[in-house]
Parts: C-alpha cells; structure tokens; sequence
C-alpha cells in the first residue's frame, strides 16, 4: 500500500511519505477452506454454518514470511516509524499482526502464540505490534504511518487490502501478489479485472505494471528492474497522469503502458 506522488489520496492531509505499508494475507486457510453446511434450506428453520480452519503450520509460514520480507525491506535503513528507544533497542522494522483474539477466541490464540514465539526466537530485531481487525481499520484511516509489514489471515486480509487499495489512490494503482515462497506465484492487480471496459482502452493499468515490478522484486529476483518500473511509474504520477480514474487519466491505458516502456528503457540507476 503505496501512495505515489501526484496521486489523490481520499484521507485529508495524507502524503506519500505517510502511506507505505505490506499486508501480508495468509491466502488458503481461514473461511476459505469451504468447511460447512445448511440444514433445512428455504425454511424458517434453516441452519447454516461456516468454519474457520487453521494450522500451525499456515500461521507459520505467513509469519515467516511476514518477518523475513520485513528484515528485507528495512535492510538498508530503519523503517521510519520506529521510536528513537526501538533504533537504541537495534529494531529495524515493526510487524504488526490483524486478528479478532477478543472474540475468535481459538483461531487468533493460535495465530498470537505463533507470532509472539516466532518473533521472540528468531527475529528479536523486529518490533512486534498487535491491532483487532476492527482498529486497524480505524487507524488505516486515522494513522497509516502507523504501519510498516502487518500479517494478518485470509478474511481479514481479504477486507483491510481493498481498504488500504482506497487510501492509496484507488484499485487503478493497487498491486498484490498470490505468492508461494517455494513454487510458482502470480502477481495481479489487487481489483482484478474490469470487464466494463473491455475494448475501451481507457482502464489504469498501473497497477498490472506495478504486479511486474512486485513480480520482478519478490519472484524473480530482479531489484533493479523492479526499481526501474517504481521510479518510472513515481514520475508518471507525479508528473503527467491527471488521475488515476478510468478515462480521466489523460492519456489512454496503451499510452500509459508505453510511457512506462520507454520510461524504463531510459532508465538509469
């Protein structure tokens, strides 16, 4: 969730330097598993349920992955967030986990003791932080810069990354990743597609190039070209896209794709 220069951030007094933040969303547990029934459909007495599963295992892997990309991000500086006492303590960056411990009371005691015990043993360089999905919606809106790497599970994280989408500047600039730390992964925009404006030639398609350059960063590992299409896409934004809205961009989505193309050519480091 990055806010780019030049693009309208609907949070009044926000600025680039205050929206940067990753969602880490574990992407096959949770709600999704399809566990559940309905008894007595159609009826007054209809029943139906739907049941949350997760494992150590996934709790796991997604905080792992949360503290390593973490580690990654911060490597060169510390996250600006961070208080003068957490630099003194040597903390580099913060990972804040999103659950509802206060009410799923069995799924984020989990997800909580795989976190705090994962921090405390291998990544004591990181600063651990806790919200309920419900605040970090609250300060999504109120404090973003609050926020460096959360990790959170797939419902939640399937709520607040279209949320973080909004503060951004829109579905037109949010890129997302359904990543596989050990196979194949496949990056996209975070709305997906936009079937009506199939043949128009008017859609944003910032946020495909920017899934490449998440692609290009995460995947394939190819910093530089990753951070050739950033600084292009910067400058676009900053610079000579009017908005970020379908057909108000001021040039159409093939010129905007060929603006990034000889942008990136051009590029030097």
């Amino acid at each position: 969730m990055k806010l780019y220069p030049g693009v309208e951030c609907p949070l009044k007094d926000k600025k680039p330097e205050d929206i940067d933040f990753v969602v880490i969303r574990e992407n096959t547990q949770d709600i999704y598993c399809g566990m559940g029934g309905v008894m007595h459909y159609g009826t007054q007495d209809e029943v139906a349920s739907q049941t949350g599963v997760y494992t150590r295992k996934g709790v796991d892997r997604a905080c792992k992955f949360a503290f390593e990309y973490c580690k990654k991000r911060n490597a060169k500086s510390p996250w600006r967030g961070l208080s003068e006492q957490d630099k003194k303590d040597g903390k580099i960056g913060q990972v804040t986990l999103v659950g509802k411990s206060n009410v799923l009371t069995f799924l984020y005691d989990l997800w909580e003791r795989g976190f705090h015990e994962m921090g405390a043993k291998e990544y004591a360089n990181i600063k651990r932080d806790y919200n309920h999905v419900d605040a970090a919606c609250m300060w999504f809106v109120k404090n973003p810069q609050w926020f460096d790497v959360i990790v959170t599970g797939n419902l939640f994280g399937d709520i607040i990354t279209d949320l973080g989408a909004m503060i951004q500047g829109g579905m037109g600039i949010a890129a997302g990743g359904n990543i596989n730390p050990e196979g194949v992964s496949m990056f996209e925009p975070i709305g997906g597609s936009a079937p009506k404006y199939t043949g128009m030639n008017i859609i944003n398609p910032l946020a495909a190039i920017c899934s490449v350059s998440m692609m290009l960063e995460v995947a394939l590992n190819e910093p530089k070209a990753a951070e050739a299409i950033e600084a292009v896409v910067r400058d676009l934004t900053a610079n000579k896209m009017k908005s970020m809205a379908a057909g108000k961009m001021g040039f159409s989505t093939t010129e905007v794709g060929d603006l990034v193309a000889q942008g990136v050519a051009d590029y030097k480091a």
